[in-house]
């Protein structure tokens, strides 16, 4: 009920306030006007909900149902008018503004299926066009998770190029995503731009996030720009949540039937309130969903768990002036997960149980202030989450597996950047900032006698410097951290260059470097079931940090032939990593729990090559990649203690050397359209321990290739409302593994190859 109230208290003052704001427009009415109207170039149709404003300002609208606008009571002067929607080339026109004048302003947009222009925050968390972005960032957007019928963020991340998202527990249902072959740590997870992602909420975090509250995910591979942490070795996975753009609601249903009789059901409901002057609005989203538990060999101990969450949450704006806007968003998340057997009793009377009961709340204020001439940028921001999570992790109906833990993450920070009109010989971009993030964890699991009691400060200050035009962009910066569990400072420095030959090729350089502090990370707050019994990871008394440094090149072709749009883009990747972080079997402790132990090692290298390509013609959308690399310790290292007969290895474990995705869509009329997408998992080498099997092994698996079929109609029902009716099948060929261990003494970790067997799902969704 509190939070209810607040929740009211809030929507009430910025609505007043920005009601107020609007009255007090009126004051001064210029009665300088715009109007007009958007078409498609092509089939020269008006477009609905197109967004229009000038840029430099917080002034905006959309097309209305019939594809006109009109923006009133503008200020005098010069400027730049917009527009800009997903799937079409953003235009820009010059306007002259004078008191009591109306002009009327008429666009033509043309489709950009394979995002050209499409907008993108992650290079330096300002806006700007994918073309021109000092780094390579690749865009998932709310279309791919819809064609992949992704309920979730871990179920539409394996859809970029470098990105592999895996189960890690046949019990709990724990996911890691990898970029470029490197486990999740390496990851820095972004929820808009704010790292609030902990070492808590990582460990289930991918499927928690529901794909409903996305308006698009950017990953960048790499360290990229120095604005973002230290941590992002592998790359940033940047969560951009939907804002509101117009008045709309949506809601959704879907059921799949896992394995053909387990049900997965799912329900979403969307909806966005504005103002009619567009000074303030709401983005309202609700997710909850129900899961039953899947057992595939029929042993009594699932492979998939049990799961019930509710999600519920908001992203609202309000513009305070001309050229300010105060951003505020919020998520509260409940979520129950059950895996093992015996689920319906409770987890102490079952053989093997992992049982988690999650409640978290997060959110962020940020306000964005900037100069009439738009040289001058401000923005200042706070995010926080906390997390409060019930836990069993336990065998043999262990009494003394339960667990507690609660987690409290808070990141507050500001940046400033100034736009040169020139600098020394360019035309540039200077951007510079503070930050601090703490985090205080608290995981008891008394009956294990393992405490974590683990508080991190890390204070950042970050400059860079992009001198850039349309053919060049050098970028030159770095990051001073200091992390409260090391003596020192470490200063990563990070360099990109651009250079676009023609307006449709784009060539990039990359070079950056980061670490990993010797803290707790997500895999190590999982306690997996291993012969019975469980294994606990801690951490080695005088490990000390991970150090990495990255080089990356690549080049992004364009081109269009008529009606048909293509995009390739090649990108070779070098990581060098010292000090490696490394897990080995050391023994078990006074209660018998098998202990791994996180020791360092020489180092390691992490090479290779992402492809991709993007074609568009009309009724046809078609998406590939491919990942080819090599993922080796700098010097074999050895895993196992009960079976010295194993080799020591060189190659990193859970890092196929291939692996891929596809997507495309078919729309042979307007309202139909079928979409056939798929992964691609090449062999790789797993741990294999000791329980079910009689002594640890090394196994080498298949490769898989899972494909997926949705076809989904439109049925027009009244005016601008919109019904769809979908259905599918899910891993149609049934690419899943077939040697899990069975019974009470498996290895939950032993666990590889696409989440879900083959599934069907049907589904509806009403639209206004």
């Amino acid at each position: 009920m509190n939070k209810i109230t607040i929740l009211i208290l809030c929507l009430w003052c910025a609505f007043s306030a920005a009601w107020a704001t609007g009255d007090d427009a009126h004051l001064n009415p210029s009665d300088a006007n715009i109007v007009g109207h958007i078409l498609d170039k092509k089939t020269k149709e008006h477009l609905p909900f197109i967004n229009v404003f000038i840029h430099g300002t917080t002034i905006g609208t959309a097309t209305d149902a019939t594809g006109h606008y009109y923006l009133k009571n503008l200020p005098e002067g010069k400027y730049t008018l917009v527009m800009k929607s997903l799937g079409y080339k953003t235009v820009e026109k010059q306007v002259i503004l004078k008191k009591g004048k109306t002009l009327e302003v008429n666009f033509e947009a043309e489709e950009d299926a394979v995002s050209l222009d499409g907008v993108v925050v992650s290079a330096n968390r300002q806006e700007t066009t994918r073309r021109l972005a000092p780094s390579l960032v690749n865009v998932l957007d709310a279309k791919v998770f819809e064609t992949t019928h992704a309920t979730s963020l871990a179920d539409g991340l394996n859809f970029q190029p470098g990105v592999r998202v895996e189960n890690n527990c046949q019990n709990c249902g724990f996911q890691q995503v990898r970029i470029n072959g490197l486990e999740g740590p390496y990851t820095q997870i972004l929820i808009d731009s704010r790292p609030i992602f902990s070492a808590l909420t990582g460990v289930y975090g991918l499927e928690q996030i529901p794909a409903n509250m996305i308006e698009r995910v950017e990953v960048m591979r790499g360290g990229g720009s120095a604005l973002f942490g230290s941590s992002a070795i592998a790359g940033t996975i940047n969560i951009i949540t939907k804002e509101p753009l117009r008045n709309s609601a949506q809601l959704t249903h879907s059921l799949t039937m896992i394995g053909g009789n387990r049900p997965d059901n799912n329900t979403t409901l969307n909806a966005s309130l504005v103002t009619d002057d567009h000074k303030a609005g709401i983005y309202l989203f609700g997710q909850t969903r129900h899961r039953a538990s899947y057992d595939h060999d029929g042993d009594g101990f699932s492979e998939l768990g049990q799961l019930n969450a509710k999600t519920i949450g908001f992203r609202s704006y309000l513009k305070t002036s001309m050229y300010s806007k105060l951003t505020f968003e919020f998520h509260n998340i409940s979520e129950y997960r059950r895996g093992g057997d015996h689920i319906n009793l409770p987890p102490h009377e079952a053989d093997v149980a992992e049982q988690t009961d999650h409640t978290i709340n997060g959110g962020g204020l940020k306000f964005d202030l900037f100069s009439k001439d738009y040289k001058h940028r401000l923005n200042i921001y706070t995010s926080a989450q906390h997390t409060n999570r019930k836990s069993y992790y336990g065998t043999n109906q262990n009494l003394d597996a339960y667990g507690h833990t609660t987690d409290m993450t808070f990141v507050g920070g500001s940046q400033y950047s100034y736009s040169w009109d020139k600098c020394l010989f360019m035309p540039a971009e200077f951007t510079g900032g503070m930050e601090y993030s703490y985090d205080d964890l608290k995981d008891e699991m008394l009956g294990y006698n393992r405490i974590v009691d683990q508080k991190v400060h890390i204070g950042s200050l970050f400059l860079q410097n992009e001198w850039k035009n349309d053919k060049w962009s050098f970028l030159v910066g770095g990051r001073f951290d200091k992390h409260n569990l090391l003596d020192h400072i470490i200063f990563s420095p990070r360099a990109n260059l651009r250079f676009n030959p023609t307006q449709d090729i784009n060539l990039r350089l990359s070079y950056s470097s980061g670490f990993r502090a010797p803290q707790a990370f997500d895999e190590d707050l999982h306690v997996a079931a291993v012969g019975g019994d469980v294994a606990i990871i801690q951490l080695s008394p005088d490990l000390k940090e991970e150090k990495s440094k990255s080089i990356s090149a690549s080049v992004d072709l364009y081109h269009r032939f008529g009606p048909v749009q293509v995009n390739f883009l090649a990108e070779g990747f070098y990581t060098d990593l010292s000090d490696v972080f490394f897990l080995q079997e050391i023994g078990r402790d006074e209660q018998g729990n098998l202990i791994l132990e996180r020791h360092n090692k020489d180092g390691a290298r992490v090479m290779g090559f992402n492809l991709e390509g993007k074609m568009s013609y009309s009724w046809l959308q078609l998406q590939a990649g491919a990942t080819i690399q090599r993922s080796r310790y700098k010097d074999a290292v050895t895993w196992s203690e009960s079976n010295p007969n194993l080799p020591a290895q060189k190659k990193m474990f859970r890092t196929p050397d291939v692996y891929g995705y596809f997507t495309s869509t078919f729309t042979p009329v307007k309202r139909l359209s079928a979409s056939l997408t798929g992964t691609y998992t090449g062999s790789m080498l797993v741990q294999h321990l000791a329980g079910y099997i009689p002594e640890d092994r090394e196994e080498t698996t298949p490769d898989f290739f899972d494909m997926n079929l949705k076809i989904a109609y439109d049925i027009p029902v009244y005016n601008v409302v919109t019904l769809q009716i979908n259905a599918g099948v899910q891993n149609m060929f049934q690419a899943y593994q077939n040697d899990f261990d069975q019974g009470k003494d498996r290895d939950s970790k032993y666990i590889y190859g696409p989440g879900t067997p083959r599934s069907y799902f049907v589904g509806c969704k009403i639209t206004y």
